[in-house]
This record gives structure tokens, sequence and C-alpha cells, in this order.
């Protein structure tokens, strides 16, 4: 049985009209600046929070080594996401901000290049990573920390419309 695939073309980019998946073709385009912030949240029992907070953890710096971990992953995504292409990124910063109401770390990262397809996913692995690196860190602390609502919070540039996640679209921290 053959599928007819073409009336997919528009909205579904990485199939091509057989189906078949395929890297989007963006040579067309013209480069432009583009921005991403995507976030995340990591929560944790107080006692681990605090043991982070005053450097007492058994690995050493946790939150140095997320911070870099999301930077130099932000630099990978087009060797671990299949169909992103790789971008020179000019700016990539990652936040992880101690939240005591948690207790746990707001994780946000923010990247910007001039090219011609966006940095959603440069933004969203830097967030995933630095989560992924803090768990591993702090893990000798505590198995059971939880990685979080790790979202595309705003984007802007390129052909589509700007994007903010808006209030209504928040998904609210479980307490």
């Amino acid at each position: 049985m053959t599928r007819d695939f073409s009336k997919f073309e528009q909205s579904l980019t990485h199939l091509d009209s057989e189906g078949a998946v395929h890297m989007v073709d963006v040579s067309a385009k013209v480069p432009t600046l583009r921005q991403a912030e995507a976030g995340g949240q990591v929560r944790m029992l107080r006692e681990t929070f605090e043991a982070i907070q005053a450097g007492n953890s058994p690995k050493g710096d946790v939150l140095g080594t997320a911070k870099l971990a999301g930077i130099m992953a932000a630099k990978q995504t087009a060797q671990l996401i299949p169909l992103c292409h790789p971008l020179p990124l000019q700016k990539i910063d990652v936040q992880l901000v101690p939240d005591p109401q948690l207790p746990g770390y707001q994780i946000r990262a923010m990247v910007k290049t001039k090219a011609e397809t966006g940095v959603e996913m440069e933004a969203l692995t830097a967030v995933s990573v630095a989560a992924l690196t803090l768990y591993d860190m702090a893990k000798a602390l505590e198995k059971s920390i939880s990685i979080e609502l790790i979202r595309l919070l705003s984007k802007s540039g390129g052909k589509s419309e700007n994007y903010t996640l808006s209030e209504n679209s928040k998904i609210k921290s479980q307490n």
C-alpha cells in the first residue's frame, strides 16, 4: 500500500512527498538574527539543595559543571538531533538559579545566531543537558532528583512569528 504524503509537505517539513525523512533545504533562505530561550527546573530534597548551595557535593562544582555542559551541548545539537542543521552560534548563556521554594534550580538557556534557521533546539538541548549534568553531579547526594518542565520560553527571528510562552500556556510546577 502506497501513501500519498504530498498533502503534508507544507506542514511536515521533514518529510518529502513520498513520506521519507529528509533534512530541510534552507540554502535559499537569507540569514537573519535568531534567538531562543528555553527553561526547565530541577527539583530535589532540601538537604540536597542546601549541600549544593554550600558547595558540599562529593563530585565538586555542581553548578559550574552543569553550566559548562549546557553550553557545550548547545554547540553539539546537530550531532544529537538527527535533522538539525549545524549552526554558527554567536551567543550561548546558561543560568542555574537557586529556587528555595522548589527546592532546586531554575535553568535558563539563551542561544543566538545569524543563520537561515532557528536555534530553539539548541536552547532546549542546553537546558536538558545542564539538568542531566546537575543530576549526575548530585546523584551521590540523592537519587530522586526530578528534572521538570523543559520547554521553549521564547523565540525571535526568521519567517515565522516571534513566540513567547504565555501565562496561560505555562505548566504549573507541582509543590
